[in-house]
């Protein structure tokens, strides 16, 4: 009851929801920059659209698609599954699994694993359509599952995390772990490297699980809860995690950065940044979208600032992704923005549709799929 409720106490902090709904200035603290005209230096040619069902609405679940082998699979909390060819845009398959899909699909190993509000998991075989087994978390389920090696590994929104054989569905392990009593609605989908699991926490650290049993190989704190009341403590690490074989990088809503040793979790260095959608990475440079809707590009080695874009400030962007040789972010207008690599200059526009765009964007063999809140999804090319 606690989460919900805080949901409705930081809409109403930051007017975040009603300007996200009613898009009113009036409303909003800090309302969002207006978009001024722009001359496009990269012309964005739109391939095809198409609904993946009712979307997720209000329930704020960034519930991103994932992309395979030409397909392009998505989830719609009314149970649809569905499979699209990822060069047209048809539809190869749906699924209508009856269980209210939260979490948003993983991929991997020929396996599509998906969780629910209602802590039911779900693997289907992607070729198909069909079902392979179900199994039971002990919460809700609002981050996509990882896959790898055998295992999916799936991450509940009480705080533990489990490991299920892709085989069978059988339980191989669950890592418990305690949650502060106020976060924000969310959490960090786990990431697989090598033989750990990556973990963010709502208490500010970041864990490492060892993939075959659960067991924790290490902990390390990014950001530490300071403050009076339970909302300046909050320091929820609930955005994507970038890791690398040499590096791993997380972000807090705090305000911290920080990058590791995934081996060992040592920090390499440390900056003040604050974001709740996470990270991305391309070649040395570091891509993310703090609260403020400044999208940042970093120096991967030093966490140095290579360039800053402000001219999207309190538009709700999602995580930027990499296309070609721009960072595209959505926002919460149904916009997305393609911003230059190099220095952060704005560069084309598109508007996918009228509601917001939450879910990080994800790119294959040069595309760009995108998907509003209301579960409109399309394709885009840069030429």
């Amino acid at each position: 009851m606690r989460r919900i409720l805080f949901v409705v106490l930081v809409a109403t902090l930051l007017g975040g929801c009603k300007w996200i709904g009613s898009r009113s200035k009036s409303e909003n603290v800090d309302p969002p920059a207006e978009l001024v005209d722009l001359a496009a230096s990269v012309p964005v040619d739109s391939l095809w659209s198409a609904s993946t069902g009712d979307g997720e609405g209000r329930l704020l679940l960034r519930q991103r698609p994932a992309l395979a082998d030409g397909r392009v699979y998505t989830a719609d909390p009314a149970g649809d599954v569905r499979a699209f060819d990822a060069a047209s845009g048809r539809v190869l398959w749906r699924l209508d699994t009856g269980l209210r899909l939260s979490g948003g699909p993983g991929h991997g190993e020929d396996t599509l694993v998906i969780g629910s509000l209602d802590g039911e998991v779900l693997a289907i075989n992607p070729d198909s359509g069909s079902e392979r087994w179900r199994a039971r978390v002990s919460s809700e389920v609002v981050s996509a599952p990882a896959v790898g090696q055998g295992v999916a590994v799936v991450r509940s929104l009480d705080g533990r995390v489990f490991g299920f054989s892709i085989t069978d569905g059988s339980r191989r392990w669950v890592y418990d772990r305690g949650l502060p009593s106020l976060t924000l609605r969310g959490s960090s989908a786990p990431v697989i490297q090598g033989r750990n699991v990556y973990v963010g926490y709502d208490s500010g650290e970041v864990v490492a699980l060892a993939l075959a049993d659960g067991s924790q190989q290490w902990e390390q704190r990014v950001a530490e809860a300071e403050g009076r009341s339970e909302l300046d403590r909050m320091v929820d690490i609930d955005g994507e995690l970038v890791v690398t074989p040499g590096e791993l990088y997380a972000v807090s809503y705090k305000g911290e950065i920080m990058a590791m040793d995934p081996a060992s979790g040592r920090p390499l260095w440390t900056r003040d940044v604050a974001s709740f959608t996470g990270l991305s990475l391309d070649g040395d440079r570091l891509l993310l979208s703090d609260v403020r809707g400044t999208v940042w590009a970093l120096d991967r080695r030093s966490g140095a600032a290579m360039w800053r874009q402000d001219g999207l400030a309190h538009r709700w962007l999602t995580t930027p992704a990499v296309h070609g040789d721009y960072a595209v972010v959505g926002d919460f207008d149904g916009y997305l923005h393609w911003l230059r690599l190099d220095n952060g200059e704005l560069a084309a526009r598109t508007r996918l549709g009228r509601k917001a765009i939450r879910a990080t964007p994800q790119v294959a063999d040069g595309v760009l799929h995108a998907v509003t809140s209301d579960g409109k999804l399309a394709a885009f090319r840069l030429y």
